[in-house]
């Protein structure tokens, strides 16, 4: 793909996912997109057949971006497992405290997507979400947890949980109460082998 062809679909990728972000799948239009990226209409269908392609792509490269991130974070622990689950819910915390925050863009636009199991958003989101939680499993696992697939899939929940009611109700003392039931969590399981991350 020629050099400004790419640019264009980067630019038109960053304006869909403020859009999206903002105002959710099915209240957006690929006229207000378009309008974002500063292009016709034309040119946006020459990069993507459909809006339901569109927001595959946006969630395919907000996916790597998080992945990325997340991987990056999970090097960086050090610890005791519950110094790591508390670094992880801090980190959390942080996140929900930006300005405008609004949640996982995933859940949220798989929550929308309800009714609609076969489309590619729900694939991806459901995805990235199980990544993750690998992801963190493997991490525990370096911690010397024992189980720490069930137990990443239980802190995971915990994540999850806080995200959705911190969303709701706007009180992140959710997001601190999540955390320190997942350090309790955490606690009670017994160590593997050594309960200090390695590196």
């Amino acid at each position: 793909m020629p050099r400004s062809a790419q640019a264009t679909r980067e630019r038109i990728l960053k304006s869909a996912y403020v859009q999206f972000r903002r105002q959710g799948f099915t209240r957006i239009g690929v006229d207000e997109i378009a309008a974002a990226a500063k292009i016709t209409k034309r040119t946006l269908y020459y990069h993507f057949r459909s809006k339901d392609d569109l927001l595959a792509a946006v969630l395919e490269a907000q996916h790597e971006m998080a992945l990325q991130a997340f991987r990056t974070f999970g090097d960086g622990l050090a610890g005791s497992p519950e110094e790591i689950v508390g670094a992880l819910f801090s980190q959390l915390s942080a996140w929900m405290a930006k300005p405008y925050w609004n949640g996982s863009g995933f859940t949220r636009l798989a929550m929308e997507l309800a009714d609609m199991p076969g489309h590619p958003a729900r694939k991806i989101a459901k995805r990235h979400k199980a990544i993750l939680e690998s992801n963190l499993a493997d991490i525990l696992a370096r911690a010397g947890v024992d189980a720490p697939r069930e137990r990443a899939r239980e802190v995971w929940l915990l994540s999850e949980g806080a995200i959705s009611l911190v969303l709701i109700n706007g009180d992140r003392s959710y997001a601190v109460a999540a955390g320190e039931a997942a350090r309790r969590l955490i606690a009670t399981a017994r160590p593997r082998t050594s309960p200090r991350l390695r590196h």
